[in-house]
């Protein structure tokens, strides 16, 4: 038989204490602990499940009776959703997503449901898709739920209606209560679950107020459990601090599979990225234009991240392929530096880490004497896009020697490489790539480091697509040969 413990929750942060207390001891606040009853199972009824009261249910397997193909994945029918999440959403996966207000969300989470209520499909299995399957779900594999505790269900239906989205196995449910939502898990048994946001939903035994520590943690514990358990999807959208991070304890995000983050440019573009992805690598990026129609893949980024200039570059502007994720993107640097209108100069980015521009712009400074030290550095990347790619430090270089000199760069010229504080260009990852890539933009020369000797000969290795491969081993070898020419006197600002 059951045996009753009963515990104290603070009503107003959800604390526990196994006694009473007349004063919380996390929030401080008097006279808010109440007695709770908690159910302990033992003997024979000690891990039954919901199905089988009594029934010993066996916790562990061996390994090798672990089927693989378990973990075949669910395609959400967006290329680009799919390509953040390494090529799906896994069965039994939690994922985080989160963004500015009004960034498109839910209008993406309303598009993925519609697509996989109206027909899910399986595209492979593991971190890589190795040995993918394709195969259409029954309908009933295909039941979807999606909750909201912030918008009401005609709200969801205008916006269903707007998206296109008509899938009959799309279930609604708008409540902020978890003992309803997980009554609603158990009748539908549902492939995918959307609940929009986590951080209104309120769990009667973690406190009366949503939002608060303890509420996230119960909530995310709560789903997460449940999902595992019955092999099922969900993604929890959540709200997002004035910094852009996720809001709330930072265990959530160890708690869940992956955690996307919906960044924009200032325009209709948005940047899904992955910033943890169990199944999947970081680095992949999902792009996306929002229109009338909602937010539309952009599989074919082409000229949408360079500046579309005529004619001859005007000075500070530089190109440069960077590889993010599975896929090189052609970008475009753009570098301005003016004298400082005080007695410290500062730096001015948000696309490229303030700390890594001042480290180039030292870099410079030491081999090159290109003076920084009373100048203001502005630098932006053209679509708003933000780069990690370690290949951008050489182009950023350039970029900046360009604007200081005022100096444009001859066109159809890029760069890629890391750059080290001896001023050393240091070799980058996927050359081969970059080099295609940029061939294909319509770019002639691509600078950047010395090729290793065991790689491509010269016809192979060193021209692609009417590209070629400028080599140089240092900074100063690399401006020369951006410049088609080597540097015959001392730079302007010595």
């Amino acid at each position: 038989m059951a045996k009753r413990l009963s515990f104290h929750i603070c009503r107003s942060c959800g604390h526990r204490e196994s006694r009473w207390l007349g004063q919380c001891p996390s929030c401080g606040e008097w006279n808010t602990l109440e007695e709770r009853d908690s159910p302990v199972r033992t003997g024979a009824g000690a891990g039954a499940g919901a199905g089988g009261k009594g029934r010993a249910v066996s916790l562990s397997r061996p390994l090798r009776e672990i089927d693989p193909e378990e973990g075949v994945r669910l395609a959400t029918g967006i290329g680009e959703l799919d390509r953040a999440l390494g090529g799906g959403m896994m069965p039994g996966s939690t994922i985080l997503i989160g963004g500015e207000p009004g960034i498109g969300k839910s209008t993406l989470m309303m598009q993925a449901a519609g697509a996989v209520a109206a027909g899910a499909v399986a595209t492979g299995r593991g971190a890589t898709g190795r040995g993918a399957r394709a195969e259409t779900a029954t309908p009933a594999q295909a039941t979807v739920l999606y909750v909201s505790g912030e918008e009401s269900a005609v709200q969801l239906r205008q916006r269903a209606d707007r998206l296109g989205v008509t899938a009959p196995t799309l279930h609604i449910l708008c409540t902020a209560d978890l003992d309803t939502i997980q009554q609603e898990l158990h009748r539908l048994r549902p492939r995918l679950v959307i609940l929009d946001s986590v951080q209104t939903t309120i769990a009667p035994d973690a406190g009366s107020v949503p939002g608060t520590v303890n509420q996230i943690k119960y909530v995310t514990h709560e789903l997460a459990e449940w999902t595992r358990e019955n092999r099922t999807s969900l993604v929890m959208v959540a709200h997002v601090t004035k910094e852009g991070q996720i809001a709330g304890p930072r265990v959530v995000e160890h708690m869940v599979d992956a955690v996307l983050l919906f960044e924009h440019s200032g325009s209709d573009l948005r940047f899904l990225r992955a910033t943890k992805n169990r199944f999947g690598a970081i680095e992949e990026v999902g792009l996306f234009a929002m229109d009338q129609r909602g937010l539309v893949e952009i599989t074919d980024p082409g000229r949408v991240f360079l500046g579309g200039h005529k004619g001859e570059l005007p000075a500070g502007v530089v190109a440069a392929p960077c590889y993010e994720g599975s896929r090189v993107l052609v970008v475009e640097i753009q570098a301005l530096t003016v004298p400082a209108k005080g007695a410290v100069s500062r730096t001015f980015s948000d696309r490229i880490d303030n700390r890594r521009v001042s480290r180039v712009a030292a870099v410079l400074e030491k081999h090159l004497g290109v003076r920084f030290g009373d100048q203001d550095i502005y630098v932006n990347v053209a679509g708003g896009i933000r780069i990690q790619d370690v290949a951008i430090d050489l182009p950023l270089a350039i970029a900046l020697y360009s604007a200081r000199q005022g100096k444009a760069l001859p066109s159809g010229t890029l760069a890629t490489g890391e750059l080290s504080l001896a001023g050393e260009v240091r070799p980058v990852s996927h050359r081969l790539q970059r080099l295609k890539a940029s061939g294909e933009m319509g770019f002639r020369r691509l600078v950047g480091p010395p090729t290793g000797d065991g790689e491509e000969s010269e016809s192979s290795g060193n021209r692609q697509n009417g590209a070629s491969w400028a080599q140089a081993a240092t900074l100063p070898e690399a401006v020369a040969a951006a410049y088609e020419a080597f540097l015959a006197a001392p730079p302007k600002g010595v």
